[in-house]
């Protein structure tokens, strides 16, 4: 997932992202240990997507008109989306 598109989601749907990825990180890692994953791909790409959410979330917290403008967007364009339905 690029920034751009992390920077996008909201707070919330941020968080459901992040608790899903760590999810998953939990569940590529368990593979690794039973020798049932065959590259590290998917794996190294997910725990830098979920670096990249942390980053973003963490900057958030540090600015929260950041945050705010980034909810703002997020609703914007959720209401463009269900507009062209």
């Amino acid at each position: 997932m690029r920034a751009e598109k992390i920077r996008a989601l909201d707070g919330n749907e941020l968080q459901h992202q992040i608790q899903e990825s760590q999810d998953q990180l939990f569940r590529l890692r368990f593979q690794l240990g039973m020798g049932q994953m065959d590259s590290l791909k998917k794996f190294r790409e997910l725990k830098r997507d979920r670096a990249r959410m942390l980053g973003v979330l963490r900057e958030r917290e540090l600015d929260p008109a950041k945050a705010a403008a980034a909810d703002k967007a997020a609703a914007a364009s959720k209401k463009r989306a269900k507009k062209g339905k």
